[in-house]
């Protein structure tokens, strides 16, 4: 007999769903609001929680991570009255089993659990995973419920051969979840070979990935394997990958496929045993919609994917990470530990960090050069740009707060389908964030790209990439 948690709000749908809970022989509880369900699953174990999206005390999609951190890990299945595609993309994300709407007949809802329950016993029925989370995790710290739900995918992806597209904003780590699913895989002794797709020059490109015959081309005065054949056995791992131009996702395509290739002036086809990770900062899907990118291409990376969430959607890890990268940082350096004062994580917390981890750990290591031999690191050893951002939004959160709020009701229905969606929302303020943050940078470094480019964190080709896109110096 296995437990269910029923977090539904709507008193009818809550009892049709125990109902058939119980009559498929299983035990049910019941809740009906998000934060009695929470400490319901973090109290005691369950196998499968039916949760509805829209409750009176939050969202259900935004507590997905935390019900999946809970000791017994269970599967989620969201049930909901109101069908959004958006919500179903979200959910799907997160790791929710499946995404199913109320008005479904219940042989459709039990059939759901029924197949979720089947996958449960089975998973538990496997030996202890070939990595548990004692791996290498080196870099990748935080105990918030998505950092962990990334873990448990870089722990799957490690225990299997499937190619892998890491997703996330720059900064965020996506490289650390690369080298993680290396280090902790069968292949953690052989190559891994990064291939920077963002800076592939056009004419080299294929003597780069797949080598070449000596006299191939003039200067080629002696044979040379590409990046390709160095991750035989090993691992190739494809940098922003959706920088990659199509006449070379065309070349990817057909290794990928049948793992061989010719060098360029060679005859022969040579073999090579790589496995493919990836990672991107784009939207693929999208570009495929434009014809940007390849979709057989798309298919075959993404066997796996791993979202890595922005550091803004798990702010409760910044006072972790930045511990674990001072630390790193003074015995680096070979500086004497120093500390933080207590006002230093409230200006932490308040910056939305649009550069990611990768931001936070130059801000790191500014705020300690600029703090020199004090022992105690003060938001005024943060840097100029980011205490301007903070102090100029403290005015304008002053401002907005001094002014009346005035509620306009809506008039029609134009208004509501000319309200933006969320990703579409984020994607603008996110954009925004990328322009002020360089336009700031830029300006603190009075225009010494070489200094910008080394305070970002970010790669040379990726750092004149945003640039152009923002139009700054042009």
């Amino acid at each position: 007999m296995a437990s269910i948690l029923n977090i539904v709000h709507d008193e009818g749908l809550r009892a049709v769903m125990s109902s058939m809970v119980k009559e498929l022989g299983h035990e049910s509880v019941c809740t009906s609001t998000l934060w009695e369900g929470i400490k319901q699953v973090s109290e005691k174990a369950f196998d499968i929680v039916l949760l509805d999206v829209r409750m009176p005390d939050g969202n259900g999609l935004e507590a997905l991570p935390r019900i999946h951190a809970a000791p017994s890990s269970p599967e989620i299945i969201i049930v909901t009255g109101s069908g959004d595609p958006d919500g179903a993309e979200l959910a799907i994300k997160n790791g929710a089993w499946d995404y199913v709407k109320s008005q479904s007949s219940t042989h459709e809802i039990a059939l759901t659990l029924k197949r979720a329950l089947q996958y449960r016993e089975d998973k538990l029925s496997r030996k202890v995973p070939i990595f548990p989370r004692n791996g290498n995790f080196k870099g990748i710290i935080g105990s918030s419920p998505k950092i962990q739900a990334c873990l448990d995918m870089v722990e799957r992806a490690a225990s299997s051969e499937a190619n892998v597209l890491i997703n996330g904003e720059t900064g965020s780590g996506k490289e650390l979840i690369a080298w993680a699913i290396y280090h902790n895989s069968k292949r953690a002794d052989k190559s891994f070979v990064v291939v920077d797709c963002a800076a592939l020059p056009g004419t080299l490109v294929e003597s780069i990935l797949f080598g070449h015959e000596k006299g191939a081309y003039t200067g080629a005065d002696r044979a040379e394997d590409g990046l390709i054949k160095q991750a035989d056995q090993g691992v190739l791992f494809l940098d922003e990958v959706g920088d990659l131009s199509r006449v070379t996702q065309k070349a990817f395509l057909r290794v990928l496929e049948g793992h061989s290739f010719r060098t360029v002036g060679g005859k022969k086809e040579i073999i090579s045993d790589f496995r493919v990770v990836a990672a991107t900062n784009r939207n693929l899907e999208e570009m495929v919609e434009s014809k940007n990118f390849r979709e057989d291409l798309l298919f075959r990376l993404r066997e796996l994917m791993i979202e890595v969430p922005p550091l803004r959607e798990h702010p409760e890890d910044i006072k972790e990470i930045a511990d674990y990268h001072l630390e790193e940082i003074c015995h680096k350096y070979e500086i004497k530990r120093k500390n933080f004062s207590p006002e230093f994580f409230d200006y932490l917390n308040k910056y939305l960090w649009p550069g990611n981890v990768r931001e936070l750990i130059n801000a790191l290591k500014s705020a300690i050069a600029a703090g020199g031999s004090e022992p105690i690191i003060y938001p005024k050893h943060l840097p100029v740009y980011l205490r301007v951002k903070l102090a100029r939004l403290a005015f304008t959160k002053a401002e907005m707060s001094e002014k009346p709020v005035i509620q306009e009701p809506i008039k029609s229905d134009v208004k509501i389908k000319k309200f933006p969606r969320l990703h579409e929302l984020r994607e603008t303020a996110v954009s925004e964030l990328e322009r002020t943050y360089l336009k700031d940078l830029v300006s603190l470094t009075e225009g010494n790209l070489n200094e910008a480019v080394r305070i970002s964190g970010m790669s040379r080709s990726r750092f004149y990439y945003l640039l152009k896109k923002h139009n700054i110096l042009s």
